[in-house]
């Protein structure tokens, strides 16, 4: 383990609506390897030293990285004219496999799923939800220009998911939720199935903890009464094997949780579908970390 384990290294920074786009990495203590994140920073953040600003955590789905979001989703022009910090993680370790051990399971590298895991050799490194919880957002916060009172979260797809049952999990620490065709039942759908299979183990008992859905019918009230907004396509091939939305909107109404699930018509899976409705997204989280 590398010493100083919780300082940053910048690895580039780029002028973005004049605010700042940056990207990192850092030698976590949780995951035992170094982590990669991006952060953008809007010009109030920089306007004056003593400044924080409110920040949304984004987790994004299968395949990606810390730059998928800041490169292809066009948040940036929207985060600066709210002040709103972006943060985004990778999603999963990298380099954390040794040769042989995922013969018989291939998921790893890219889809995280935003949890702990408990079986062998995944719970090694596997350790998603720790990182994000105990070790980044602190970090970032002391280091950073960001209002640990005032953090949203949101994500995409098995981000859409991680930003669920993060939020649930911890209750009281994100102000403000939403997502992008989440995967709102992994315990009943290929992509969560063979992810808990793996991380979690063949018991399928343990796999609640960690399912959106299940953990939205569990609560005694509402956890976010001011409302929660996710957008799904109809042309996303994905809906209606892993995503499941009707689930997700099921398990709300059983708690009287309100949410808007917007169902759009011609749109698929990819980010030229969360472009075009990420505006409102931003919008929604600011409305709540602002007020």
């Amino acid at each position: 383990m590398e010493e100083q384990n919780h300082k940053l290294r910048l690895i580039s920074e780029h002028g973005c609506f004049g605010g700042s786009q940056r990207f990192y990495s850092h030698p976590s203590t949780e995951i035992g390897l170094r982590m990669r994140f991006s952060v953008y920073l809007p010009p109030q953040a920089l306007a004056e030293p003593d400044t924080s600003v409110p920040a949304l955590l984004y987790l994004a789905g299968l395949t990606c990285t810390e730059e998928t979001f800041m490169i292809k989703a066009g948040a940036q022009r929207f985060a600066a004219e709210h002040g709103l910090a972006l943060i985004a993680p990778d999603t999963s370790p990298r380099g954390a496999l040794c040769p042989g051990e995922a013969d018989d399971w291939d998921f790893g590298v890219g889809a995280g799923f935003y949890l702990d895991a408990t079986q062998a050799p995944w719970s090694k490194h596997y350790r998603m939800e720790s990182w994000l919880i105990r070790e980044l957002l602190p970090m970032l916060c002391k280091e950073l220009p960001l209002d640990a009172g005032r953090l949203g979260i949101f994500g995409h797809s098995m981000g859409g998911h991680g930003a669920f049952t993060l939020a649930l999990r911890h209750p009281g620490m994100f102000k403000s939720l939403s997502a992008f065709a989440p995967i709102s039942n992994p315990i009943d759908c290929p992509w969560g199935t063979k992810a808990f299979s793996g991380y979690l183990g063949a018991e399928s008992g343990q796999w609640a903890a960690h399912d959106t859905s299940h953990l939205m019918a569990q609560q005694k009230a509402a956890p976010y009464p001011q409302g929660i907004l996710v957008d799904q396509g109809l042309d996303d091939k994905f809906l209606d094997v892993q995503l499941k939305p009707e689930r997700l909107e099921a398990a709300c109404a059983t708690v009287g949780q309100p949410l808007t699930l917007r169902r759009h018509a011609g749109y698929d899976h990819g980010y030229f579908f969360i472009s075009t409705f990420i505006a409102d997204h931003i919008a929604h989280h600011a409305r709540l970390l602002k007020s």
